[in-house]
């Protein structure tokens, strides 16, 4: 007891530094997600593209998301933390500059398929480095920071884009943005290594981080066996689910503000600011719910679905802001709905290192990212056969339907998750031979 005492007192802090760089690699992230739909209102008038063919452009996006997750989560497992970020980082960085010499539907969709395969890393490699920098009860209040970070991203975009739009063009705001990451990647190769390697860790720190329980599992397992548990099918489920309203708002909800309450690109800068700080409470508050709960002496299972349920509940109004009449009142309920995901995520997330072995946290995280990309298609072709059925017309109607989808689907994804996995029992060694 007093060695532990001991270690507990002289752990040290440089953790926390590995916490801040997943931070900022999710920051970037979303920034350089975001410029195309920040951009939307203006980039339609510019090209004279119609909302249907701005969807097959971020449909394409989607497409490389669902690929690149997938093979991305088995990437990071074979090659580890530190290569798998780079090669992430590099690849999405390129793209977002590349959107600046493109002129065409088919240039854009390139482009946006592309920035889908690099951007694929950044969660299962964020969830990855999780599992191996930090012990199972810390775990869930770092996925709530760094999935904080793509609450900043989100709210720097509609601030910096308009201004380099403004300023400079277009083509400068995805230049500009683009660049971000190669500044976080030299960071990034100063910084990191695992645990065992790295020269940073005192002795004390490293033994708190490996604190846990031997993992009854230590060896890689197949793709095929992983889809043949419950606790795999419950993360898919629930990121199939909830992926696919979070992606939609970031898509669409420049264009709703700007065809429902003629709000042009300079002026929306406001609202989504708003809209993602809170979401940031979210994200943070969300993971330290069950953080929280589990310092109070509940279960690992009641903790992550008490939290999950309270986050599930939160987004349940935003089902009313295709009909509100004020533009403010549809940005507190979006704003709602934004913390109430990010806290769901940060929780979800977590359930895979609870469930899972460290060598399979990648994969299962990419697995289920991949079933969100095939969420966020569903909706998005949801959202293309909306609007031809609408036409010129009034959209109104458009995003009433796509809002009260929104509200539904995080209840839905956690009865669903909890019935697959009732007691969020970590995987045995019987259940991989």
């Amino acid at each position: 007891m007093n060695q532990i005492t001991s270690i507990a007192k002289k752990r040290g802090f440089f953790r926390w530094s590995i916490c801040a760089m997943l931070f900022f690699a999710l920051t970037i992230n979303y920034l350089d997600r975001f410029v195309l739909g920040i951009l939307s209102p203006e980039l339609i008038k510019t090209f004279g593209w119609t909302p249907a063919q701005y969807t097959d452009i971020v449909f394409c996006f989607e497409i490389a998301y669902a690929i690149g997750l997938a093979s991305f989560g088995r990437l990071l497992d074979w090659l580890g933390t530190r290569k798998g970020f780079i090669l992430a980082v590099t690849t999405w960085s390129l793209a977002a500059m590349g959107h600046a010499v493109m002129s065409t539907l088919g240039g854009f969709g390139f482009m946006r398929f592309l920035l889908g395969l690099g951007e694929s890393g950044v969660f299962p490699a964020a969830v990855k480095t999780t599992a191996e920098w930090f012990p199972r009860k810390e775990r869930a209040l770092v996925a709530g920071i760094f999935n904080a970070g793509s609450n900043v991203g989100a709210i720097t975009a509609p601030l910096l884009v308009p201004w380099l739009f403004v300023l400079f063009g277009w083509q400068f705001a995805f230049i500009v943005t683009g660049a971000v990451g190669f500044i976080w990647l030299a960071a990034w190769l100063i910084l990191y290594q695992t645990p065992a390697k790295s020269r940073f860790l005192s002795i004390e720190e490293r033994a708190y981080i490996e604190s846990d329980p031997p993992e009854p599992v230590a060896s890689k397992i197949p793709w095929l066996v992983l889809l043949k548990l419950r606790q795999t099918w419950a993360f898919i489920l629930a990121k199939f689910m909830t992926d696919a309203a979070w992606r939609w708002y970031f898509y669409l909800l420049p264009l709703f503000f700007n065809q429902k309450f003629n709000l042009s690109i300079t002026e929306f800068g406001l609202h989504f600011v708003v809209i993602y700080v809170i979401a940031d409470l979210g994200s943070i508050g969300g993971g330290y719910i069950s953080t929280f709960l589990l310092g109070r002496g509940m279960s690992v299972n009641a903790s992550r679905k008490i939290a999950l349920l309270i986050c599930s509940l939160c987004t349940v109004p935003v089902a009313f802001a295709g009909i509100v009449s004020h533009e403010w009142v549809a940005v507190g309920l979006v704003a709602l709905a934004a913390a109430a995901h990010q806290g769901f995520s940060s929780n979800i997330f977590t359930t895979v290192s609870d469930m899972f072995p460290k060598s399979a946290v990648a994969s299962v995280v990419g697995l289920g990212g991949t079933a969100g990309a095939f969420g966020a298609m569903s909706l998005l072709a949801i959202t293309r056969f909306l609007f031809q059925q609408a036409g010129d017309g009034d959209n109104t109607g458009v995003y009433r339907t796509l809002f009260i989808i929104a509200g539904s689907c995080y209840l839905i994804s956690l009865l669903l998750f909890h019935l697959l996995s009732p007691k969020l029992k970590p995987v045995s060694p019987e259940q991989v031979k």
